[in-house]
């Protein structure tokens, strides 16, 4: 071999190899911790491809996707619009740093299904989303402190990464080294599900909030609906004090509904983050509100957020794709029966199994606890047996179902499943339940 030839990769043979491979060049040998199965143990699985309902591992296995790619794949796997959207984009190149008519084109759709948004800034991902939506609304108001609620997940800047879900949970780092205690105090923190205890950081901090940040439906923390009148009094609270209203809907943003949770609660937030379906699979995120508000953002105004890669013209393709899929008559009636259809199931199979189960559904968007008790908050979250999850998850595993690799994320349902899939994984849950009694 001379020195101008590269060198060959090693031949992989099969996941575990493939983990060992990247635990010495990657950190901890994934991209995104909960990749890793802290949380349920064992080696993670390599994928080799996805389509539609089914993904398939480098040790030539398939399985039912109940991850989704943690929400994006609302269409299914390399959904044939989607990938001949993003190929038609390709060739006329991945980046142009400048302006492309695709970027209008989606903030135009997005836009036309959220009440009083009126203006959009493109982003790559959610945690940069959320981030700039809080520099937004502190520049508005005037004000530093941020309200957020433990369990809830909002990305890695520093700020949010307080009492986080998720991940952070998962991995025993709720609030992460690195993130200085100044920056920390700047972030008021409240149980999900609890308005007093809101309208009393409000009490306290009344001139200091300026705003507060809820996933309007938890899914990072597992799925976790919000009780009757929680939002409203969120909504509330925010035009009492002067402050902003931020829905995170980078997970249930087109996922549970045609725009989201706030189209279905009727509730309008100032600002709304999104992500996932948005993107179709790319790195594509966006924070959207008020023209007067948004245009507190450069080049408008002094707010300042820029990203080379935002709004790229093969994301925006792969979302217009995916988006226009999803304005199907009875899409989301579809994607909601079949979540249904899927945790009564599991709620029926663990009952005959003998399993305390909690299992609930929204849209595309469902999950399970293993608990005798309504989860309402994190504290309900952490107390659920994650140990039987774990036994769960590589139960379901081995009869051919891919399920979130930790006990305080989301399900999602796609619209490439069909009662066919959604009976061979109640089949496999009544297995493995009745492996995980005991």
């Amino acid at each position: 071999m001379t020195s101008s030839q590269p060198a060959q990769s090693p031949k992989v043979t099969g996941s575990a190899e493939a983990f060992e491979r990247a635990s010495r060049v990657l950190v901890g040998g994934v991209n995104s911790p909960v990749r890793a199965f802290g949380a349920v143990g064992g080696t993670p699985r390599f994928v080799d491809h996805a389509a539609g309902p089914f993904i398939h591992d480098i040790d030539g296995r398939r399985y039912i996707d109940l991850v989704g790619s943690w929400g994006p794949a609302i269409v299914g796997h390399a959904h044939p619009e989607v990938v001949a959207a993003v190929q038609n984009a390709a060739e006329k190149g991945l980046s142009f740093g400048a302006c492309c008519e695709a970027e209008t084109e989606l903030a135009e759709l997005i836009l036309s299904a959220l009440p009083g948004h009126e203006k959009i800034r493109f982003v790559n991902s959610g945690s940069e989303a959320v981030m700039s939506a809080m520099r937004l609304i502190r520049a508005a108001t005037g004000r530093s402190r941020i309200v957020k609620f433990t369990g809830n997940y909002h990305g890695h800047a520093d700020s949010l990464l307080v009492a986080a879900g998720s991940g952070a949970a998962t991995h025993g780092v709720p609030n992460s080294a690195g993130v200085p205690d100044s920056t920390a105090s700047l972030t008021l923190l409240a149980p999900y599900n609890d308005a007093d205890a809101v309208e009393k950081l409000f009490e306290t901090y009344r001139d200091e909030i300026a705003g507060v940040l809820v996933e309007p439906v938890a899914g990072n923390m597992g799925f976790v609906p919000p009780d009757d009148g929680f939002l409203e009094s969120l909504r509330a609270l925010c035009d009492q004090n002067g402050a902003k209203l931020v829905f995170d809907e980078v997970m249930t943003g087109f996922r549970v509904g045609w725009g989201g949770y706030q189209v279905i609660s009727g509730i309008q937030p100032d600002v709304t983050c999104l992500g996932k379906v948005i993107g179709g699979g790319m790195p594509v995120a966006a924070f959207a509100g008020s023209a007067s508000l948004m245009d507190w953002i450069s080049p408008a105004g002094p707010v300042y957020q820029s990203g080379t890669l935002s709004g790229n013209p093969v994301g925006m393709a792969a979302g217009l794709a995916t988006l226009n899929l999803c304005r199907a008559d009875g899409f989301y009636e579809s994607l909601d029966r079949l979540s249904r259809r899927l945790m009564d199931g599991m709620r029926e199979a663990a009952r005959d199994a003998g399993v305390p189960l909690q299992a609930g559904s929204l849209g595309g968007m469902a999950g399970v606890f293993f608990s005798d008790q309504p989860v309402r908050n994190f504290d309900d979250a952490r107390a659920a047996d994650h140990d039987r999850y774990g036994r769960f998850f590589h139960a379901m595993l081995d009869r051919g179902v891919w399920l979130p690799p930790a006990g305080y994320e989301a399900c999602f349902v796609s619209a490439a499943h069909t009662d066919a899939e959604i009976d061979q994984v109640i089949a496999a849950a009544a297995e493995s339940f009745r492996a995980v009694a005991t």
